[in-house]
């Protein structure tokens, strides 16, 4: 008799990399509107905190509920304050890897290692001084 191998993958293996990737993908966004936003207005890092240029402003077409730019932009900044869970996804991709690195396909054990990275990566990045102040900025 036969053993099928997927029978014995972890089946929070594939949501924990899915997971991973959408919160870096998410810090990444707004890494990139803070930065976008300095450049295009010639402020700093610490004019950008004061509330002159406020996030929202970066939504096409305004706030309103029938607008999808204003559902992408809630669904980013959802996903960027569950990245403070990105500890916790890295923490247990490295248990995935380390315990069934065997049962794992060789895709999602690289898509694992990469968010375990990527993650730990994130989560320094989001305690230095220009993390804070993108922090800031975002959450104005």
């Amino acid at each position: 008799m036969s053993v099928d191998a997927r029978s014995h993958r972890p089946p929070l293996a594939r949501t924990v990399a899915t997971a991973q990737v959408a919160l870096v993908v998410a810090f990444l966004t707004v890494a990139a509107l803070w930065l976008g936003r300095m450049v295009s207005a010639g402020a700093g890092p610490a004019e950008l905190r004061t509330g002159a240029y406020d996030p929202k402003d970066l939504v096409p077409f305004g706030m309103h509920g029938w607008n999808p730019f204003m559902w992408l932009y809630g669904l980013t900044a959802l996903l960027y304050l569950a990245g403070l869970a990105s500890p916790l996804l890295a923490g247990y991709g490295v248990v995935l890897l380390a315990r069934d690195r065997r049962s794992l396909p060789r895709g999602l054990r690289v898509l694992l290692l990469a968010g375990v990275v990527a993650g730990a990566v994130v989560t320094v990045l989001r305690f230095t001084p220009l993390g804070a102040d993108m922090q800031a900025w975002w959450m104005d």
